[in-house]
């Protein structure tokens, strides 16, 4: 007999997704792995712009690829009023509606926003994601990732005190952008099943990553404006050892605090350092740095390898790491352990090297083989199942342009 097929945790939830490029595409991308039914619906002519951005193959975004496996396509041009008919239809029926447009007036406008929406599917969850939120002065701020990391402070803590402040060149407003609407969904949904009550959600990137300062705001009150955030370069100002070292080789990170600085000392075999009344507690470590940093990268140097280093330095638990790039992780044996390289399977462009999904839930120790749409690709299909729209009325919309189809 066949083996069971595995029953995934959101298979019964219609998702109809007006979002495009990260910030919102990023959330569906991991509710799809959950096993729910995503409806992606896009503006032709061109379709979600994320399927223009580098590196094209084919024509075909890699980007896009990585960000819209799952998800079935529904292009519309929104030109024609049977459109915005059908957009509406389909967020009527579903169960979360998500997008992330420049401002809140793009779907209001053509009554696609959380209100039209609820005045016909009351128990509706409805995630808005943009750059400022809603709500507040720059709610009509047009705003991507990079944006969000200067306006939330991220930037200005990132690189050397003597140097501009520094970019983080991985899409982290987007992506951490995503993990909150992805969480915040999931105990909305659990709200709902509770009462059933749907509700509006306002996600702005620039929250989410100022909610990442974890010291810098009650830092500087408690120390009467003493400690002021900054760049801090290699090395924190407030605790040691926390920073970049020069290893035998390359950069090792390294963060001991207070319970973990007697570990370093022994792995140096140097405890005359830990009973030193100057270097008693972090802050007293962290003042005194300037003479510490030598003695630990002189230290480090007597080893052959950074290799040799990092096991001498896991023996003694204390927590340090080679400082990888991206590709490194593709052949790591623990990235393959933690299955966070995986290979994914394009019609177009073959197999594709994506980042894994970072949940290991262990009612769903499987993910499902999942396929990113060409331009209206499931045009018919979700029309037909949907929406009960027969070949002929399909065949129409196809040929007044209401419906869009690519290549790609």
């Amino acid at each position: 007999m066949p083996e069971e097929q595995q029953t995934l945790m959101l298979d019964d939830i219609h998702v109809v997704d007006f979002s495009q490029y990260l910030a919102g595409a990023g959330v569906s991308r991991m509710l799809a792995e959950m096993g729910a039914d995503i409806t992606k619906v896009e503006i032709g002519p061109i379709g979600d712009g994320g399927r223009l951005l580098p590196v094209l193959k084919d024509d075909r975004s890699g980007f896009f690829i990585q960000h819209n496996r799952g998800k079935k396509s529904v292009a519309l041009n929104w030109e024609h009023a049977e459109a915005l008919e059908i957009a509406k239809a389909l967020a009527v029926q579903a169960d979360v509606v998500l997008e992330n447009f420049g401002t809140a007036d793009v779907l209001k406008r053509r009554g696609l926003d959380y209100e039209s929406i609820r005045a016909l599917n009351p128990s509706v969850i409805y995630l808005s994601v943009s750059a400022f939120g809603r709500t507040g002065p720059w709610a009509n701020k047009p705003g991507f990732d990079f944006i969000a990391q200067a306006a939330s402070g991220l930037m200005h803590m990132t690189g050397s005190p003597s140097a501009p402040p520094g970019v983080v060149w991985s899409a982290i407003a987007d992506n951490n952008a995503a993990v909150h609407g992805f969480a915040g969904l999931g105990y909305a949904l659990y709200h709902r099943e509770k009462t059933g009550e749907g509700q509006f959600i306002d996600l702005a990137m620039v929250d989410c990553l100022f909610h990442h300062h974890e010291i810098a705001l009650e830092a500087w009150h408690l120390s009467e404006g003493d400690f002021v955030p900054q760049r801090m370069g290699q090395h924190h100002e407030l605790i040691f050892p926390v920073g970049l070292f020069q290893g035998p080789e390359s950069w090792i990170a390294m963060l001991a605090l207070d319970l973990q600085w007697e570990n370093v000392c022994k792995a140096m075999d140097r405890l005359d350092l830990f009973d030193d009344p100057r270097y008693a507690n972090s802050s007293d470590r962290a003042q005194r740095r300037e003479e510490l940093i030598p003695v630990v990268e002189e230290w480090m140097a007597t080893f052959k390898s950074d290799r040799a280093l990092l096991d001498h330095l896991e023996h003694h638990r204390v927590p340090a790491s080679p400082v990888l790039s991206p590709i490194d992780a593709i052949d790591h044996p623990h990235f393959k352990a933690r299955d966070m390289v995986r290979w994914v399977d394009d019609p177009i462009l073959g197999s594709v090297p994506i980042p894994g999904f970072p949940w290991k839930f262990s009612t769903q120790s499987e993910l499902p083989e999942l396929t990113a749409p060409m331009l209206g690709e499931h045009n018919s299909q979700v029309l037909e199942t949907k929406l009960g729209y027969d070949a002929d009325q399909i065949e129409e919309l196809k040929r007044s342009g209401v419906l869009v189809e690519g290549a790609t």
